[in-house]
């Protein structure tokens, strides 16, 4: 089978969003070349040697690369494409130079060049993501594992909007907590709090390609007795109260369902929203004031934040 690799050179802004609309078109995985990892330092967690080569990343900018089968629709899908992309300048996203090119690759040389991009990532004080060929032991007996396949969905869990959500939950998840993850994606968030003490996890998507992607990752980390993952939009048809309820997506999204959330949450409980760019903290923060939330938190990992807020008891 050929494949052609389909490159987008766009901002940091909008990876989360690209990514998602690669995914959906059919991608099992993106790569992310950011010209920002050139200049960042790296704490040697594992005793990798870190060596970048320049030419792998843009000047500026972020290239999001993803592989697609070449068939007699493959045009159409990359026009379909290109246009999903436009259409997220309707959500105040930031497209950068929004430059779409398509080139022929060997299926050999896609399939495992990729792999040197992921390695074992400690992302909290308890949680490292290792990939399932990556042979890893832990550091302590405290330290709590997650593998992922990236063939499996659009996610390798080291995005910050998904670190810092993982990080809330272990600051958050208590025994017997009960949690929905709205947007599940691979699934990382609830494998995360289920490997934290929650007993009763719902993991909601709407595209149903992830909600297999989540199954299977589920399965894979020996959660699936714990994790329930169903097809659904945001909290539509929820008709269950949880301790926490947690929400990676994009900060407009976020706001539509707030006053849903409000709903769901438990007296007490938590709302955890990440996926928000920077610029938009302060709209989210307001949309989650009104609904009745109290912030306890925000949290901010480059241009990226996660904010913590509680139902107030009655």
């Amino acid at each position: 089978m050929k494949w052609s690799e389909l490159s987008i050179h766009t901002t940091n802004e909008a990876v989360e969003a690209v990514s998602n609309i690669l995914h959906e078109a059919g991608a099992s995985g993106v790569v992310i070349e950011d010209s920002d990892e050139l200049g960042r330092e790296r704490e040697d967690l594992f005793g990798e040697i870190y060596s970048l080569n320049p030419d792998d990343f843009p000047v500026d900018g972020v290239r999001v690369k993803a592989y697609l089968a070449e068939t007699s629709f493959l045009l159409e899908t990359v026009e379909e494409i290109k246009l999903a992309i436009n259409n997220l300048t309707n959500f105040d996203i930031d497209l950068g130079h929004n430059v779409v090119s398509v080139q022929e690759v060997d299926e050999e040389d896609w399939a495992t060049a990729w792999k040197k991009y992921y390695h074992p990532v400690k992302i909290s004080n308890r949680f490292t993501i290792v990939p399932t060929w990556e042979d890893y032991e832990r550091v302590n007996t405290d330290e709590l594992i997650i593998e992922l396949d990236p063939g499996m969905a659009f996610g390798t869990g080291t995005h910050p909007t998904t670190v810092m959500c993982l990080q809330a939950l272990e600051k958050t998840v208590q025994t017997d907590s009960s949690v929905i993850d709205v947007g599940t994606g691979s699934g990382v968030l609830s494998i995360g709090a289920a490997k934290l003490g929650a007993s009763k996890i719902h993991a909601l998507d709407l595209d149903e390609v992830a909600v297999r992607s989540a199954i299977e990752n589920i399965a894979l980390n020996k959660v699936d007795h714990i994790v329930r993952v169903t097809h659904g939009n945001l909290l539509d048809n929820v008709d269950e109260q949880a301790d926490i309820v947690v929400a990676n997506i994009l900060a407009e999204i976020i706001m539509t369902f707030t006053d849903d959330a409000f709903t769901i949450v438990k007296e007490g409980g938590l709302f955890i929203t990440s996926g928000i760019i920077a610029t938009k903290k302060d709209d989210v923060r307001e949309s989650l004031q009104h609904a009745g939330f109290e912030i306890e938190e925000v949290m901010m990992m480059e241009d990226w934040v996660t904010i913590i807020s509680r139902k107030p008891l009655k």
